[in-house]
């Protein structure tokens, strides 16, 4: 079984920002706070420790007194995130979250964790997938993952031999699936986005000053 007090969770927020007309996503305002604030108050209670994900205005991230991980060559996507974040990380499991969905289940790490382990034929990586209730397929959400560190050296080669998706390295990982209500992954790419979203939240997934 995997307890919060061996997982570190990630935030990430090292993106360029190119749908959001390249503003710093992570730093945008949200519901009394940013966006990489929220992730941060809804994350926290689920870990024993937090860090953000980075790449510009660093002072900005660190003032919400959480360490920052920077990559090891910016804007490789959220996998560059990841593998920094692997890197680091001072527990056992690592779990990672996007900055720009607001109202990510507050139960991620506990479900993730129940579908991954350590122990022959269990799976070292944990996925949700975002299910719908109107009869569609359930979709893949890739960022939103659990990785024992030990995939360091595996997704360091992944990244060297030019692979840039979460999606696809999910796959060689072998990641466990977990099924989750799809309005909790709803998140924000565009300006349109941002301005059009109610700061209501979806059913079961209440903003967090």
């Amino acid at each position: 079984m995997i307890l919060a007090s061996q997982i570190t969770g990630l935030v990430l927020a090292g993106g360029r920002g190119l749908r959001m007309g390249g503003a710093d996503k992570g730093l945008l305002p949200w519901a009394g706070t940013t966006l990489v604030g929220q992730a941060v108050a809804r994350l926290a209670p689920q870990v024993a420790h937090l860090a953000i994900s980075a790449n510009r205005h660093l002072e900005d991230y660190q003032a919400l007194g959480v360490p920052v991980w920077t990559d090891a060559q910016a804007f490789e996507g959220p996998l560059g995130g990841m593998l920094a974040g692997l890197g680091r990380c001072q527990t056992p499991w690592l779990l990672c979250v996007p900055c720009d969905a607001p109202f990510f289940p507050l139960d991620l790490a506990t479900r993730l964790a129940s579908a991954a382990g350590i122990e022959p034929g269990q799976p070292r990586m944990a996925v949700a997938w975002a299910q719908r209730g109107d009869g569609e397929a359930a979709q893949p959400q890739p960022v939103f993952c659990l990785m024992h560190c030990g995939l360091r050296d595996r997704l360091t080669e992944f990244l060297a031999a030019g692979g840039r998706r979460a999606g696809e390295w999910a796959r060689q990982a072998g990641a466990a699936r977990v099924n989750f209500d799809a309005e909790g992954f709803r998140n924000l790419n565009t300006p349109e986005d941002l301005a059009s979203i109610r700061i209501a939240s979806p059913k079961g997934a209440t903003p967090l000053a």
